[in-house]
């Protein structure tokens, strides 16, 4: 023990006995530190440790024990040499030795981290940062980053009094997180630096300076903000696929936590730097991760929705314009639930609507859920608009398909709870998206821009009894017929001099489009002609009903159709003269004004002179006699309208013969525009798809008992006379529209006891028919061998003899 003793102090007392490595060591300290590193030892220093690599530790360990003397001591200046030292010897030794002088170095900067001098800070900083840009060549098993994510985080939130010296901390500790994550994010072995705990302190430190851009006059890596958003796009573009989530829910939570939804202008500045900076087959994990968190928030504010729902609008116009894959439809979805929510939301309960005292409130929460309906809208429209033309019409037949109409089912938006009110709004919101996702739609044949699942439903909302409903319905058929743009050079309803000089683009009909106007074309004119006879027609009602009827000539007339547009237009005129459903007088003359108006328009398109000089003439007569059946007249503010229409003056309408007459062009079947226009007959009908459900119901089943056929009629005799009768079809079209008139007035204007019992016989009737066949279907056949029957508790058998037995006649021989 005593020798021991003697050659610690001999080694204490002479340098000379001292290791080398110690004595070169301490040579690179002079006795001023403001001389600095002596250069001419630190280059001897260098020199041995590249030459012994096995000492390397030992330096490490005993610059680390100076280092750690020198920070107690607060000798600062040795402290930096002692760095700069070990940031010398770092950069120039790569052997496998350097793993355990990596360790003591972490060690000297974590000290420095830890002390609360701000110099300090920033010279452990800047030291780590050359160690993360230097590359090993061997992985490290054991190495953990975790006291350095959470220092440098803590720096990142420096509250110094010193606004310069809180800057430069911040700045410090950015500089340190991206080292952080140079040095572990490549590194398979360091895959821990992506789990939440880790992200949780990175994510909101980096978002933290992002927000708090006091120092925006600084520039470059001086300025917290600019660094820190430097370093979130390069911690974002190395996330690999697994980690997409655990990189996004910060954000997020952080968002929630600083109440950044509203207003969110930052938000939408972070997740366009999330979706610039990740890869792009990543969008969809963050397209989820919004979704996600906004039916997290469903019952949260109005504005905090719809600030969610804001940056789902950046997010997928910018993921739109590559492949975001099964996400579509689930954006489309979640959004389409939120819609019918915040409809629900507004309209809430009727009695606290009503309620007095909650009147101002309700008002406040209704405009701030249309700001949230708005929000919605705009980003349904503009994501479908953003997509390509087949994921577009995937998507115009799913919106459509959640578009609430009577008579057809609606799983997805349940409308029941929120009445007539509540549903017509639901619809012209979806039907407002659906004209953004329309808008710019190329469909290369009318089959594929209009299917019949489309097609339907769209025209039976046309029918409805509000203008502003049929009005988005006209404008969602001018986008998809409209191939060309042709549709801007239509715009309002007038008498155009010159077609030509507008420019019409157009191509011939192709095979596909002739057998879809054979197939639909019918079903097009039919709700042509009943929506011009709506007695809330306004002006631009009859502006989109002329444009829709220019382009389909457009786009889809054949000569054919041709024939049919001016039947229809024949039909319209007649409609308006006859005037059987009473119509007001603006929009009998407003029918008048169209009519003359296409056929103008149609005159000049097949260019034909004769049927240009018919129709020129009868608008010439009209300007003189009839100012009120054009357009630029009846649709002022001032027009006067006249009482009636004069039927008898016959040259001011336009009259079958003399378009026939004039049509002399070849290819023009002339004997079909003789057969007048009537619309096609469908099971689709207007009332039942406008008024309540108990009216659709009292129809279905005034119907289902018109179908069934009575016992006494099953048995009458087929004769000539029958036959006869069955052949000759003249007035039962009248017949059919005098029973369907009766049956409306009937239920317009019959009490409501009378419809109600009336529906329970039919229903009783009904229900009785059916009982008899389920009876005769389900009871078994007699047997010989006798049927058990159980009466009172008691069983009984009964036994049918053979020859009581009714055997079908081909059993019989």
């Amino acid at each position: 023990m005593d020798s021991e003793r003697i050659d610690a102090g001999v080694c204490g007392c002479c340098g000379p006995l001292r290791p080398r490595y110690k004595r070169l060591v301490d040579n690179i300290f002079p006795e001023d530190p403001k001389d600095g590193l002596v250069k001419s030892d630190m280059e001897k220093l260098t020199f041995y440790a590249v030459s012994a690599p096995e000492k390397l530790d030992r330096i490490g360990a005993y610059l680390a024990e100076r280092l750690s003397r020198d920070v107690v001591r607060h000798r600062y200046g040795y402290v930096v040499i002692a760095m700069e030292a070990l940031d010398q010897l770092l950069m120039a030794c790569h052997s496998q030795s350097i793993k355990p002088f990596v360790e003591s170095f972490l060690h000297m900067v974590a000290k420095l981290l830890e002390s609360r001098e701000p110099d300090l800070q920033v010279l452990g900083t800047n030291s780590f940062v050359k160690f993360a840009n230097i590359e090993e060549d061997t992985p490290s098993y054991h190495r953990r980053y975790d006291f350095f994510v959470s220092q440098f985080s803590a720096m990142c939130h420096s509250t110094h009094e010193d606004p310069e010296t809180r800057s430069r901390i911040r700045v410090a500790g950015i500089k340190g997180l991206q080292g952080v994550v140079r040095k572990t994010v490549n590194d398979e072995l360091q895959a821990i630096i992506w789990e939440p705990q880790h992200m949780d302190k990175l994510i909101p430190s980096m978002l933290f300076n992002m927000q708090d851009n006091e120092d925006s006059e600084r520039a470059g890596e001086e300025n917290p903000a600019s660094l820190a958003e430097s370093c979130f796009r390069e911690l974002l573009g190395r996330a690999a696929y697994g980690n997409m989530n655990n990189a996004v829910r910060p954000v997020l939570v952080h968002l929630d936590n600083h109440r950044l939804w509203e207003p969110n202008d930052f938000a939408v500045s972070c997740f366009r730097i999330i979706m610039y900076s990740i890869q792009a087959q990543h969008s969809h994990h963050v397209i989820q991760q919004v979704l996600s968190h906004l039916d997290t928030h469903s019952k949260n504010t109005p504005r905090v929705r719809a600030g969610i729902v804001q940056v789902l609008l950046e997010t997928v116009a910018i993921a739109a314009k590559g492949s975001i894959g099964p996400t579509v439809l689930e954006v489309f979805n979640t959004l389409l639930k939120h819609l019918r929510m915040s409809v629900d939301f507004e309209l809430g309960d009727g009695s606290r609507r009503n309620s007095a005292n909650s009147l101002s409130s309700t008002r406040t929460k209704e405009s701030e859920e249309r700001y949230v309906q708005n929000a919605i809208i705009q980003t349904i429209g503009f994501f479908g608009g953003n997509l390509p033309d087949y994921q577009r019409a995937e998507v115009m037949m799913f919106v459509m398909g959640k578009v609430p109409v009577y008579g057809t089912p609606c799983h997805t938006l349940d409308t029941v709870k929120i009445g007539h009110q509540g549903t017509k709004r639901i619809q012209a919101m979806l039907l407002s998206s659906l004209i953004m996702v329309t808008s710019g739609f190329k469909c290369k044949t009318m089959c594929a821009g209009l299917p019949a699942p489309f097609l339907e439903p769209l025209c039976s909302i046309s029918l409805m009894e509000d203008s502003e409903l049929r009005q988005l319905v006209l404008e969602i058929l001018h986008n998809i017929i409209d191939r060309h743009d042709n549709r801007a050079k239509l715009r309002g309803i007038r008498i155009i001099p010159n077609v030509a000089a507008l420019k019409i683009k157009r191509e011939k009909i192709s095979k596909q489009d002739v057998v879809f106007m054979k197939k639909h074309g019918q079903q097009l004119y039919r709700h042509l002609y009943l929506g011009c006879k709506e007695e809330d027609n306004v002006q631009k009602n009859f502006e989109l009903l002329f444009t829709a009827l220019a382009l389909i000539t457009i786009e889809l007339a054949n000569e054919e159709v041709v024939i049919d547009l001016m039947r229809l237009s024949i039909a319209l005129q007649d409609m308006a003269l006859i005037n059987e459903e009473n119509m007001p007088m603006f929009i009998r003359c407003g029918i008048m004004a169209l009519v003359a108006a296409y056929l103008n328009f149609l005159s000049q398109m097949i260019a034909n002179p004769s049927f240009c000089q018919y129709v020129s003439k009868v608008i010439e007569l009209r300007n003189l006699d009839a100012p009120h059946l054009l357009p630029e007249h009846v649709f002022r503010e001032k027009c006067v309208l006249p009482d009636s229409l004069d039927r008898d003056d016959i040259g001011l309408y336009f009259q079958t013969a003399d378009l026939a007459e004039s049509l002399t062009v070849p290819g023009y079947n002339i004997e079909r525009l003789a057969l007048p226009y009537i619309p096609q007959v469908s099971d689709e009908d207007r009332l039942p798809r406008r008024k309540s459900f108990v009216d659709t119901i009292s129809l279905q089943v005034d119907i289902l008992s018109n179908i069934l056929p009575d016992q006494s009629e099953l048995a009458e005799e087929i004769t000539f006379e029958t036959l006869k009768k069955a052949i000759d079809t003249t007035g039962l079209e009248e017949q059919e529209r005098e029973k369907r008139r009766q049956v409306m007035e009937k239920f317009q204007k019959a009490p409501f006891e009378e419809i109600a019992a009336h529906c329970e016989s039919k229903a009783n009737m009904l229900h009785d028919r059916l009982a008899q066949i389920f009876e005769l279907t389900i009871r078994p056949p007699p047997s010989p061998s006798g049927t058990v029957t159980v009466t009172s508790g008691h069983t009984q058998y009964q036994s049918v003899p053979v020859y009581e037995m009714k055997f079908p006649d081909l059993c019989v021989y």
